[in-house]
């Protein structure tokens, strides 16, 4: 029943029930009103408890989160997404508490880039990356001919990414997409990702339980975001599939159109470990220079061979004058662009220069920096 409808048969009146006025009649007459003035004050209240709807718990996550998923529908039809695609994607999906759990862990520690490399450039991982520069050699030479970039810095990036293709992430990339759209974790971005992933879906490349990566939906060996997929990854053996999760061919082609695309400059170093000369002007130290220019002023390279007679560099000193030192070309840049982090790129070019047979760096790291 209405509250409209309880006010054709009640009148609740402004004033309290002990302001009802009263009769010129008898005491009996003053009683029997008060008492009908009580019964019908009663009969009110429950029918308005009665007819008010109880309050409604908020609705779970789970039914907030399948909203927001059916509201996607109309941006991924206009993408090209077929809607058995998209119920094949979604299909009984939950949020992932453990991907918003990610999004507010805080490392315990910053690692010194030392520390990093330590990792990051460790035996084994080099013992592995020649391994794999032996089993893919065909490969890396085809690759090398059609985008002009050093083999060692592909199988590099390759061993940083995802440890030569044995740490891809066991996430649903989608989920994990949805999740922090779903929860507008920085914006649109993992909402605009997650549609380029349902892209991705509808191309046929991958299927959805295949389609797994980090929490933050970087995917498989190459470690790409599904834009960086859909402008980079290639289908290298031609099966018709860009597949960067399980066919290394198509990952490492992928990685090297990636730097291709990037600028990366064909038969050129990402540079050199150096020594600086005991003369050496600290204010000339944040120009690029050719390599002859800084020959010119002394500066050797460590491991005694020659400088090369082109190119361009710039000084990189992590940890300062009495750490290594190095020369770094526009190539050591193209490698950042990949990780914007100077820690990262000279992990790439020292991981590869340790494949490709180069020594360990010649100087050492200052206690502070270990």
């Amino acid at each position: 029943m209405s509250l409209a409808t309880i006010s054709k048969f009640v009148f609740l009146p402004e004033r309290s029930a002990w302001q009802v006025a009263r009769p010129a009649n008898t005491a009996g007459q003053v009683l029997r009103t008060f008492l009908t003035a009580l019964v019908l004050m009663a009969i009110a209240g429950a029918l308005i408890l009665q007819a008010s709807p109880s309050r409604s718990e908020p609705a779970s996550d789970a039914a907030r989160f399948q909203i927001f998923v059916q509201g996607l529908w109309p941006q991924a039809h206009a993408r090209g997404v077929s809607r058995a695609t998209f119920e094949a994607a979604f299909k009984d999906m939950t949020p992932d508490l453990t991907v918003l759990a990610a999004t507010h862990k805080q490392a315990e520690f910053v690692k010194t880039v030392p520390q990093y490399l330590a990792t990051a450039v460790s035996q084994k991982r080099i013992e592995t990356g020649q391994d794999k520069a032996r089993e893919w050699k065909a490969v890396l030479e085809r690759i090398d001919q059609r985008y002009g970039v050093d083999p060692y810095i592909v199988l590099g990036v390759w061993g940083l990414e995802s440890n030569f293709g044995t740490h891809t992430g066991d996430l649903s990339t989608i989920r994990s997409l949805a999740t922090l759209a779903f929860a507008h974790y920085r914006g649109d971005y993992f909402r605009r990702e997650l549609i380029a992933a349902l892209e991705i879906l509808q191309a046929g490349h991958v299927a959805p339980a295949d389609m797994q990566g980090s929490w933050a939906g970087a995917m498989g060996q190459t470690q790409f975001m599904p834009s960086s997929f859909k402008t980079y990854a290639v289908d290298f053996d031609g099966d018709g599939r860009k597949d960067i999760w399980k066919n290394v061919p198509d990952a490492l082609a992928s990685t090297a159109n990636y730097l291709h695309r990037h600028g990366w400059v064909a038969d050129e170093t990402w540079g050199y470990e150096v020594r600086l000369p005991a003369s050496f002007a600290a204010a000339s130290a944040g120009q690029p220079k050719s390599f002859p220019a800084w020959a010119a002023e002394g500066v050797r390279r460590a491991d005694g061979e020659a400088m090369p007679s082109h190119g361009m560099a710039s000084l990189l000193m992590p940890a300062g004058a009495e750490g290594p030192i190095f020369l770094v070309t526009r190539n050591f840049k193209v490698i950042k662009s990949y990780n914007n982090a100077t820690s990262y790129a000279l992990g790439v070019a020292l991981l590869s220069d340790r494949i490709a047979g180069w020594g360990p760096l010649k100087a050492d790291w200052p206690m502070a920096a270990r």
